[in-house]
């Protein structure tokens, strides 16, 4: 690797050469799935969101996952290319790309027996633990089908313009389960030692090489830890490797855990650059380039991980939707103007597992490019905006980029809102980041930010417009002894107000309840900061050596006894986010929480909480009760405007309170900002 020497970031930014082709620096937009691909009449779209990240300066783009025949569908009709006449709407997109000096790879996804249909074919008959539907193992004659399928897809994508394709071979999908001895219980050609379980990914290489030519991008992503019972072992993924690379591969892109495995892979409470050590491990093994992923969310990170020798690349996937000039801004040397990716899944991966289009909690306008604009006002006004939380802050920056004279006023000594609660959540420290880009966007936009301002009337009187962004206040609790002193709210203890005692009850198990928890259990430093600890929680063998690199978990000892309670009956936490609810009910039920449903409060005393559950009293003998039973709007500066009859705009905590909700706020400041 020969550094570049005109940025901070020199081994980030050397140009990689393939022999064939060059890229222009180790930057890999890893594939994201977003809904667009799913409908052709999405397509502009899909080329207005791709062409943006190539300006943004990435070297490599990678779509979401496509099809090679009807049976690997994710979903009845979604994203495929098998037909000359799918070619077509693809040619926009890598025209997209190219314009801006990137190349772009379609990768090709057999959902296998993820494949949320009953048309789903696997090597065996053997239905996934996240799935309903059963599969049909494939016959020999089957199997072939499906490779000259990949092969047929990889041609109809050069055909498109596109100048490689990564095949999708990790993740638990089709051709992981193959290699997989957990998915794999053939004992024909296609199965039993491991050189026959990844010969079926060995020879859709081969097939891909020999159908497109010596001068076209093969990315192979290889499952490296599957992180799930029977998974491969080390030797067989080594070996898996070498052959991967004799079929014709270019490059091997990192997988990291199945979808059904119970190690959280890509969440934010997963330390930064967590396993960039397998990567490394299998580098001075092949000749190719080989793509380290997960959790580099920031060019310190990237640099470290390529200078040290774990990688030729890197991958960014969800920091490219949050900041689609991320690369443009580290070449420039200006991290503090990047949107960090603070790993939350809410509006990405939540919204793909529900069949919503996927965007960003702290950027909406990914893959919303062509709705979502923020053009020059041609009238500009004078907007006063009251609040410094997420929504008040979108709106301020979006508001003052398109033209407009804002001031920012909050109470606070410090900008943030409820983000300054956020942070001190073990594992959420990302936050930190977002309000390092949000103090950075006030200043480069212009925005008067007026802090220890409480803003009233008077103060509003000669600006155009006036947007609320006051946010909430937390509800209060009406049961006999809700005015003991042990009994505190949520904010109490998260802002160092109150400390907890060692036994302590939670009322309330939304999302708040599960962060206070977290924050409760949790002393020092958190894992979320030292990979070691980490990986020794969650059961990951630190050497990668193991079946599934999976060792026994090795929870740390809790900082206090706490109880989780919610009045509605039913499973806490079953309307947390649907790809990260999981990791916080594993986190607390390892650290001894105990969580009920179906609670009924009957009050607090100097003995401690007093409940009800199926009948049955019981007495928590807690020294601390934290109440975390909602929020309430703040509109009382709202009220007194519109009695004086001036219009107002309301967003954010202010326009509805119920369990905080950030990708909601930041999209809603936005909106209405564009809209002035």
């Amino acid at each position: 690797m020969t550094p570049a020497t005109d940025t901070a970031y020199p081994h980030l930014f050397a140009p990689l050469d393939l022999g064939f082709t060059q890229l222009r620096n180790r930057i890999l937009m890893g594939s994201m799935h977003t809904g667009l691909e799913d409908h052709s009449r999405d397509f502009p779209k899909l080329a207005a969101y791709f062409g943006e990240r190539a300006a943004g300066g990435a070297a490599l783009l990678v779509t979401g996952g496509f099809s090679p025949n009807i049976a690997g569908w994710l979903a009845p009709f979604g994203s495929k290319l098998s037909w000359p006449w799918e070619v077509g709407r693809h040619r926009p997109v890598t025209a997209a790309v190219h314009a801006h000096g990137a190349k772009i790879c379609l990768q090709l996804l057999h959902a296998g027996r993820y494949a949320y249909h009953p048309l789903q074919v696997a090597p065996s008959k053997l239905k996934a633990p996240i799935n309903p539907f059963t599969p049909r193992a494939l016959s020999s004659w089957g199997v072939d089908r499906q490779i000259a399928s990949y092969a047929r897809a990889a041609r109809l994508a050069r055909e498109a313009g596109y100048d490689g394709v990564e095949v999708m071979g990790s993740e638990g999908y089709l051709i992981n389960e193959f290699i997989a001895p957990r998915t794999n219980k053939r004992s024909d050609a296609w199965g039993g030692d491991a050189s026959k379980r990844m010969r079926f990914a060995v020879e859709i290489v081969r097939r891909i090489r020999e159908a497109c030519g010596p001068d076209f991008i093969i990315i192979y992503r290889l499952s490296l830890l599957d992180l799930v019972e029977d998974g491969s072992n080390w030797e067989e993924i080594l070996l898996q490797a070498k052959a991967i690379e004799a079929a014709g591969a270019t490059i091997i892109n990192s997988g990291i855990g199945w979808h059904e495995a119970r190690v959280p892979t890509i969440a934010t409470s997963v330390p930064r650059a967590a396993f960039t050590g397998v990567t490394a491990k299998l580098r001075p093994h092949v000749n190719v380039p080989v793509v380290a992923v997960n959790r580099i969310n920031m060019p310190d990170v990237a640099e470290r991980v390529l200078a040290d020798g774990h990688a030729d690349m890197v991958s960014l996937a969800r920091p490219l939707l949050a900041d689609p000039h991320w690369p443009a801004k580290a070449r420039a040397g200006k991290p503090e103007a990047i949107n960090t990716c603070i790993a939350c899944n809410q509006a990405c991966l939540d919204h793909i597992f529900v069949n919503k289009r996927a965007t960003c909690l702290v950027n909406p306008r990914a893959a919303h490019e062509t709705e979502l604009v923020y053009r020059p006002t041609p009238a500009p006004k004078r907007v006063a905006v009251v609040g410094a939380g997420p929504a008040g802050l979108a709106c301020a920056t979006v508001a003052a980029e398109r033209g407009h004279q804002v001031t920012l006023f909050d109470a606070a000594g410090e900008i943030g809102g409820q983000f300054n609660v956020a942070k001190r959540i073990p594992g959420k420290e990302e936050f930190h980041e977002t309000l390092r880009y949000f103090r950075h966007r006030l200043a480069d936009t212009g925005v008067d930010v007026r802090l220890d301002t409480r803003a009233d009337a008077a103060t509003l009187a000669g600006f155009d417009e006036v947007v609320v962004a006051t946010g909430i206040l937390p509800r209060r609790v009406d049961f006999p002894g809700a005015d003991h002193p042990m009994v505190v709210s949520y904010l109490d203890v998260l802002l160092g107000r109150v400390h907890a005692a060692d036994k302590v009850a939670i009322i309330g198990a939304g999302g708040i309840g599960f962060d206070v928890g977290e924050f409760l259990v949790h002393e020092g430093l958190s894992p979320a900061l030292d990979p070691a600890r980490w990986m020794a929680e969650w059961g990951v063998d630190p050497s990668f050596s193991n079946r599934g690199a999976l060792t026994r978990p090795q929870p740390e000892a809790p900082a206090r006894k706490v109880w989780l309670l919610q009045r509605s009956p039913g499973k806490p936490g079953a309307r947390l986010g649907k790809t990260t609810g999981w990791i916080h009910r594993a986190t607390l039920k390892a650290k001894g929480v105990q969580m009920l449903g179906g609670v009924e409060y009957l009050g607090v005393d100097d003995h401690g909480l007093r409940i009800r559950v199926d009948g049955q009293e019981q007495l928590l003998d807690v020294g601390t009760v934290v109440i975390c039973a909602g929020q309430e709007p703040q509109r009382n500066l709202a009220a007194e405007l519109q009695a004086q009859g001036r219009s107002v705009h309301i967003i954010g905590g202010a326009d509805v309170a119920v369990e905080l909700d950030a990708k909601r706020a930041i999209d809603q400041g936005s909106r209405l900002a564009a809209a002035l």
